[in-house]
């Protein structure tokens, strides 16, 4: 590091070109300049174009495909080599407020506009399926720069959590096709909570600075080091009825059987009604869901209270006191007691391979299940526990790769927020490589659940248990850690 600076009494305009300089700089010191930066990211054209024109046409063999191949392989065609730095973006242009249209313009003056996919118009599943696969028949007809391409490419996501989950989802697709390398992502922070992107180092909100700190985080994404991120399949299965209204993340599927190895008790209906998912992050039952789900529907409703993360986040607190998670009134409405009355829970260990049922405490209105070290805008509920804390409870140190999630309760919104505040830890329940709920409704109607904050609104039966089943996806995302 250089040596510290004595202040002086330097004229503010003199302050601002050594601010603007610093932050055109990377951490080591050196301007990232940017027709250089360009130069190493930007894909030849043909590639580029060819790229284009797969996607436009849904279609790797169409005309127009194979004619950038042969004008760049022609007789007498100048030779081009790969980019050094060879990536894409995928920005969600209505995350970060105003700022998501000048963003997506900034990226394609950085690197070759082909490069950069609005997600409003191009799909990353689109892009693993015509764009990549541009790439690899290419580099199967011998085209070396295509090759060299596919194989260093590196991912950008410019959106929020869901945003980036999404784009981790389509790429995990190259796994079962055995389309291997998974090109690693990096993030560009543009939602509220920015759990994932705080997680690897790229922070939690989009930075003030945002048109010099662009380059320095697309030098980063190139050059920084690899860490891998589990991913965790959540199945429902319910008794069949009305279809549920669900978020985008959670799909139905045919009926799936749930693990053999742990027994249902009890009937079983003829049939059944399922849903799949994947979380990154985490998934909840009870009170914080029902908030978060009556939030969304309020911002769907009156999309002009929704102007950003900071009055995002005073509307939530606002609404949570409306909905009881703070004051449980003195009545008999069974909505607002434990989830002991309604739910069962079974747990794999770690390094366990039999099932077991734990007791849910009773004081608990709220489940979490928590894939990452970061949760609700930056907070530790699980904490950093000592060691022989961990060791008591037959506990591992929590990390994003491990293979296992933590399991806590929140017991009212005071407790929530003492919780949020890093006062306290939450109500430590499990930590486990598998977790199975069985919900049986009774006196409840409904119960509500989220997903890596998609929330829904969960049916539920007097007769029929409802379950959710949460495994790990075999695979895990390849993320770069900002370093």
């Amino acid at each position: 590091m250089d040596a510290p600076v004595t202040p002086t009494r330097s004229s503010a305009s003199g302050r601002s070109s050594v601010i603007d300089s610093l932050r055109g700089c990377t951490l080591s010191g050196v301007r990232v300049h940017k027709e250089e930066l360009r130069r190493k990211i930007t894909f030849p054209e043909y590639l580029r174009l060819a790229m284009r024109e797969a996607i436009r046409a849904k279609d790797v063999g169409a005309a127009a495909v194979a004619q950038y191949f042969e004008a760049a392989h022609a007789e007498g065609a100048e030779h081009v080599g790969p980019a050094e730095w060879p990536m894409v973006v995928f920005i969600n242009s209505k995350s970060g407020g105003r700022h998501g249209p000048e963003l997506k313009a900034r990226l394609q003056e950085l690197m070759g506009e082909e490069q950069v996919f609005d997600l409003s118009a191009v799909k990353p599943h689109e892009f693993v399926q015509y764009g990549l696969s541009c790439l690899e028949k290419f580099a199967s007809l011998g085209d070396n720069c295509a090759k060299e391409t596919r194989e260093k490419l590196r991912i950008v996501v410019a959106g929020g959590d869901g945003t980036v989950g999404w784009v981790l989802g389509c790429l995990g697709e190259l796994n079962k096709q055995s389309r291997l390398p998974v090109p690693p992502t990096g993030i560009i922070p543009l939602g509220t909570g920015n759990d994932l992107s705080r997680s690897f180092g790229w922070g939690g909100s989009f930075p003030f600075n945002w048109r010099s700190a662009i380059k320095r985080t697309l030098e980063k994404v190139a050059c920084g080091p690899t860490a891998l991120l589990d991913s965790w399949q959540v199945l429902i299965s319910m008794p069949a009825g009305e279809e549920l209204e669900t978020p985008y993340s959670l799909k139905a599927i045919e009926e799936t059987p749930l693990d053999q190895e742990l027994a249902v008790e009890g009937d079983i209906p003829e049939k059944v009604d399922c849903y799949q998912g994947v979380f990154y992050n985490y998934f909840s039952i009870g009170m914080d869901a029902q908030v978060a789900y009556g939030f969304h529907h309020l911002r769907n409703e009156k999309p002009y209270l929704a102007q950003g993360p900071i009055s995002n986040k005073l509307i939530y607190s606002g609404y949570s006191c409306t909905q009881g998670w703070f004051f449980t009134p003195c009545s008999s409405d069974p909505g607002l007691r434990s989830l002991r009355n309604i739910l069962r829970i079974y747990i794999k260990k770690v390094n366990r391979s039999k099932w077991e049922q734990i007791p849910v405490p009773s004081s608990v209105r709220s489940i979490v299940v928590l894939n990452l070290p970061s949760y609700g805008s930056g907070r530790n509920p699980w904490g950093n526990l000592k060691p022989d804390y961990l060791e008591k409870r037959g506990f591992v140190e929590a990390h994003a790769d491990d293979g296992c999630v933590e399991v806590f309760g929140f017991k009212q919104g005071w407790h929530a927020s003492m919780v949020m505040a890093e006062l306290i830890s939450a109500k430590h329940i499990a930590q486990a490589s598998a977790i199975r709920f069985e919900l049986r409704g009774g006196e409840w109607k409904e119960a509500y659940m989220q997903m890596d904050g998609e929330p829904w609104r969960q049916r539920m039966d007097k007769e029929y248990s409802t379950f959710v089943e949460i495994k790990r996806v075999p695979h895990q995302s390849i993320m770069v850690r900002a370093e």
